[in-house]
Order: C-alpha cells, then sequence, then structure tokens
C-alpha cells in the first residue's frame, strides 16, 4: 500500500519530534549544590555550656511508715464495738475498740472489798499494839505477847499493800478493756471482728494496725561505690520521683546508713525520711528516690538530642558544616535534659533534631529561626532557649 508524497512527510516529521523529546533530560535546579549532590539539612543546634548541675545517684527504694504500732488486746474477752473507721486518720489515744467490761467490773468490786478487810485488820492490830504496849510498861503481860502482836501489825499492813496491788491490777485490766490508738496516724484493717473473743496470746490479739505516714520513710541499698560517693559529698538530701520522673517538692534526708555489706547483693542499707503531707505516699510502696551528694560542672542535652549505639551513647554535633556523632558519658536525667558529665566540650555545637536523618558526614547548616523570612541568617539556640522549645 502506498501513501501520496504529503503524508509521508508528515508522519517522518511527526517521529523525529517524538525521538528528540525521548531524549531531553530535566535541567538541574537554579542555584543547587554541583554534581546533583544533596542539600545542607537544616538542623537546629544547641551551644554546649558548663554549669553547676547536682551529683545524683538514683535509685529505686521502698516506703514504710515513720512508725508502725500493732494494737492488741491486753486482757481476754468479748469484743463488742469497733469504734473507728479503717483507713481513716486517727488520734493517738482515741478508742478504737472496746471489749466486755462486766467481768472486769466485778473483779474491781472483789478487790475493793479485799481491801476494806485488809484496812479492818491492819487498824484492829494497830490498836491491840498500842494496848499491849500499856500493860508491858505495868508488867501485866510478858515482852514475848507484846512482841506477838508487833507482828501480827506488821503482817496486816503487808497484806493491806498486797489487796492495794490487787486493786490496782484489777483497775488496770477494767482499763485496758477500752483499746486505744499508741500513736497518731492511719488506722488500718481490723483484724478480728466484733462479737470475737480476743485474749493477749500472739495468734488471738492482734485487732489492727496504726501507722505514722507524715513523715515517711524510704528504704534503699547503695552499691559500695556509691556509699563512698554520699560519704565524700557535701550533702545527703533525698528526693522522690513522681509518676512524671519529675522530683517532688518535698526534700528529706538520711538519716540512717547500714555499717555492714550485705555479703549477697554487694550493698549496703540506707534510709531517709521525707515530709507526705496530705499522706500522697503509702507505705509498702515502690518508688525512685534520688540522693543529691553535691554539685559539678557539666552540660545539659535534651534527652532526644542523646542516642544510643554499639559504643554506648553518643550526640550528634555540627563541625565545619558536617554532621558527626560525639561520645558522651551520660549521668541522670535534670528535668527534660540529660546530665552529660563528659564527651562535650565548650562551644559544641550539638544538634537537637531531625536526628533520624543525620549521617556520619552529611552536610548540615542552621535553621533559621521560626518565622524567620526566606533568606534570614540562622540562629544558634542557647541551652535555656532550647530546653523551653521542648
Amino acid at each position: 500500500m502506498s501513501y501520496p508524497p504529503h503524508r509521508a512527510a508528515l508522519a517522518a516529521l511527526t517521529v523525529a519530534a517524538l525521538l528528540s523529546a525521548c531524549d531531553r533530560s530535566p535541567a538541574p535546579p537554579a542555584g543547587g549544590p554541583p554534581g546533583g549532590a544533596m542539600p545542607p539539612l537544616a538542623v537546629t543546634v544547641l551551644n554546649a555550656e558548663p554549669r553547676k548541675v547536682p551529683v545524683v545517684i538514683e535509685t529505686v527504694g521502698t516506703l514504710e511508715g515513720l512508725r508502725e504500732v500493732e494494737v492488741r488486746a491486753r486482757v481476754a474477752g468479748t469484743l463488742q464495738q469497733q469504734l473507728y473507721r479503717e483507713g481513716e486518720p486517727v488520734a493517738a489515744g482515741a478508742a478504737l475498740f472496746r471489749i466486755e467490761r462486766a467481768p472486769f467490773e466485778i473483779a474491781v468490786d472483789a478487790a475493793r472489798a479485799a481491801v476494806a478487810q485488809a484496812e479492818a485488820r491492819a487498824e484492829q492490830a494497830r490498836r491491840e499494839t498500842a494496848r499491849l504496849a500499856g500493860l508491858v510498861a505495868d508488867r501485866a503481860i510478858s515482852q514475848r505477847e507484846a512482841d506477838d502482836a508487833a507482828s501480827t501489825a506488821k503482817t496486816a499492813e503487808a497484806a493491806l499493800l498486797a489487796a492495794r496491788a490487787q486493786l490496782r491490777d484489777a483497775q488496770l485490766n477494767q482499763g485496758y478493756t477500752e483499746v486505744a490508738a499508741p500513736i497518731a496516724g492511719v488506722a488500718q484493717r481490723a483484724q478480728r471482728s466484733v462479737g470475737s473473743l480476743v485474749s493477749p496470746a500472739a495468734d488471738g490479739g492482734l485487732l489492727t494496725t496504726v501507722v505514722q505516714v507524715d513523715p515517711i520513710r524510704v528504704r534503699f541499698a547503695l552499691s559500695e561505690a556509691e556509699l563512698a560517693q554520699v560519704r565524700q559529698g557535701k550533702g545527703r538530701t533525698v528526693r522522690l520521683l513522681g509518676a512524671d520522673g519529675q522530683p517532688v517538692p518535698q526534700v528529706g534526708r538520711l538519716d540512717f546508713a547500714g555499717s555492714v555489706v550485705d555479703p549477697r547483693l554487694g550493698t549496703v542499707p540506707m534510709r531517709a525520711e521525707i515530709a507526705n503531707p496530705g499522706g500522697q505516699w503509702l507505705p509498702g510502696q515502690f518508688v525512685r528516690a534520688q540522693i543529691v551528694t553535691g554539685e559539678q560542672d557539666a552540660f545539659l542535652v535534651p534527652q532526644a538530642a542523646v542516642q544510643s549505639g554499639d559504643q554506648g551513647r553518643f550526640v550528634w554535633v555540627m563541625a565545619d558544616g558536617k554532621a558527626a556523632p560525639k561520645p558522651v558519658v551520660a549521668g541522670p536525667w535534670q528535668g527534660q535534659d540529660w546530665v552529660i558529665r563528659s564527651g562535650l566540650a565548650a562551644g559544641d555545637k550539638v544538634i537537637v533534631d531531625n536526628l533520624i536523618k543525620l549521617r556520619p558526614g552529611a552536610p548540615v547548616q542552621v535553621a533559621p529561626p521560626a518565622g524567620a523570612p526566606p533568606g534570614a541568617p540562622a540562629a544558634t539556640a542557647s541551652a535555656p532557649a532550647a530546653a523551653a522549645s521542648k
């Protein structure tokens, strides 16, 4: 099949135009790096500046009440009343339980009667002694009879003293029928129900426990190296960390340091006392605690800027327009920052964002401040500013 000459020429021009379009390549963007290299990554940097930061040892401890007192029955009897609400504060001396009083009231009355009898016998013996003393002077009786009367009077006096002691004992037992709180604190769950027979025996005398929770104590253990650091430091304050990881306002102090190392764990027991207003901390609770032993020169770096690798922790720094990892020795957290004890030098530019995109030797540049117009000069953040921007 043949085409007219003008149609063949039109087809040839169309094919040539298509081949020319396929051979075109996009032009490099104006102002880009030569050779098609990656443009510098815009990052925010923090000028490392040394400052005084507290020397902190962080550990895990267990809380306990300042005093935890068992409330026990001191006499045997039937438990008639429970006079407190479980889990609520009670004052020292407040009545918690009442034991049946009738048997002890009877015992008191019987002891009073015995005292009255002893007093009557003693009075009679004293009169008899005085009467016989006059007869001895007149030689109406022998000296032996007078001596016997004097001995009888002394025996009656001793019996009177014994009767009075028994009355006092009966009165004490009667007083023990009302079980009072020995200290101020929070009364725990009742161990015996109303109607139960209680006694001073070890297995049947425990009624409840009263715990003093303000102030409260925290028990923990430190290694030998940490204990040496505490002893060498100038401070011994203790802080508890809340659920958000931040220290609570109340500050306590160490009040006990063990003198024997546990051979199984290699640790030394320690204890501190801390105010607990409102009872926000509870005995038996596990908490994180910080022991502040002094101050040291260190750097503060946002927590997100500190990363971990095969060789330990490191941060990214900007040097000569390129990103470079720098190993560091990190201490505990302080607020939103990480304490860097060594590895940084004053003036190091620590990169604090776009960290996932960084590679060793990657070109970087300081990003302009937020809201700045295009082409504005870049700004380097200071430590407080970087912390505030987090």
